[in-house]
């Protein structure tokens, strides 16, 4: 990894950053921009042309509509492309954002995380971004929660509790936005005043779910809204899909809190495995479908988590991160050793008890040991006598 390893891609105007890249020019960024409205997200053929080349000469290629021999793209699909830039202005897109206080990243920015490289052709061609903070600052210490939608109480009680305890860490809670655990999760982050960051599979102008619209608002002021998708689109099935590589990608680990056996969130946790991220999970009830997806995932090499010490034991600092060991708090009876031990060993467990007598013959021992023991017991709160016989009372 590279920002994962806090080596950063920060430059200065007109040199190449540690990757290699240069800043992007003001016609590069507009291209981009650009090429972020008309290109749907993660599309193989762009990405490898802009591992490669220029968005401005790649926007120039689809305008003239003659095609070139690095682009492995079909006339049909070239002929769509023109008509859509045809109609589009970056440069009012990127006004309308920042006007709302956004901006719009591109590679090479001081700013762009450098870990969306692992993603190769699959990288961003640019993120929008809503909010105050550096994103890429953001990123060096993030982890992603989430899962199904329809969750139950206890998924929702575990991711909020997590991204609490997370945030309290200092760390930073990503997720989607969505319903059930993304939710519940920002939620979490936010009552606790810690920092969540919400990559969303529409425009950052768009509040979706609109049940999440005052959610989503405080996650634009206390945190950051990002999306490779341009201002004013929309949501589908397919975006929320390729939305979930970014959401891997841009965290040091992805923890699936819930999910069913078809569960979009386990579309984020089989990026994370393929990137070698950390992958994690949330055992659940056996018996519950929702929790089926992520048992699977455990089964599939994800670790499995209970707490948020547990999580940044994984994806924090090698040796000082590390959660602390758990402990079964001994029960009075464990401290008994000796005599007194054996004796109540050999103590029947009903009210009616037993004498001296008796219990002289169980342990072997005479009826006046069998009696000063019984007294150091019922001191130290173990038995009670009742008439002529000894009970055990705990």
């Amino acid at each position: 990894m590279t920002e994962l390893q806090m080596t950063g891609r920060q430059t200065t105007a007109g040199q190449p950053d540690r990757g290699g890249r240069e800043r992007a020019s003001a016609e590069e960024r507009l291209a981009r921009a650009a090429l972020s409205r008309v290109v749907e997200p993660g599309g193989a053929a762009v990405g490898r042309w802009l591992l490669e080349r220029s968005a401005v000469e790649l926007v120039r290629v689809l305008r003239d509509g003659a095609g070139h021999p690095r682009l492995r793209l079909d006339q049909a699909r070239r002929d769509t492309l023109r008509r859509r830039l045809a109609t589009v202005d970056p440069a009012a897109d990127v006004a309308a954002v920042a006007e709302l206080g956004g901006r719009f990243l591109v590679p090479g920015d001081p700013e762009w995380p450098g870990q969306l490289a692992d993603l190769a052709e699959g990288e961003p061609i640019g993120l929008w971004v809503l909010g105050t903070g550096s994103l890429r600052l953001l990123a060096l210490r993030s982890v992603a929660v989430v899962g199904s939608r329809a969750c139950t109480e206890y998924g929702s009680h575990v991711a909020a509790e997590l991204a609490a305890e997370l945030a309290e860490r200092g760390w930073v809670v990503c997720s989607g936005a969505a319903y059930g655990i993304d939710a519940a999760a920002h939620r979490g982050a936010l009552a606790v005043g810690g920092m969540t960051v919400a990559v969303l599979a529409n425009g950052v102008d768009v509040r979706y779910p609109r049940g999440n619209s005052e959610l989503i608002d405080r996650i634009r002021a206390q945190g950051q809204l990002v999306s490779e998708l341009a201002p004013g689109e929309h949501p589908n099935r397919f975006r929320f899909v390729l939305r979930n590589r970014v959401l891997a990608a841009l965290t040091r680990g992805t923890v699936v809190v819930e999910a069913a056996r078809r569960s979009g969130a386990l579309s984020t946790a089989h990026r994370a495995l393929a990137l070698n991220r950390h992958t994690m999970g949330v055992c659940g009830p056996v018996t519950s479908e929702l929790s089926a997806g992520v048992h699977e995932l455990l089964r599939g090499g994800a670790t499995l988590v209970t707490s948020a010490t547990e999580v940044i034991e994984l994806i924090g600092a090698i040796g000082a991160d590390l959660a602390p060991p758990h402990h079964e708090q001994p029960r009075p009876r464990d401290l008994l050793h000796g005599p007194a031990a054996d004796l109540l060993e050999a103590m029947p467990g009903g009210p009616a008890g037993a004498g001296p007598g008796e219990l002289a013959v169980r342990t072997g021992r005479t009826p006046d040991q069998v009696l000063k023991l019984l007294y150091e017991l019922c001191s130290l709160g173990f038995v009670q006598r009742v008439g002529s016989h000894w009970r055990v009372i705990r």
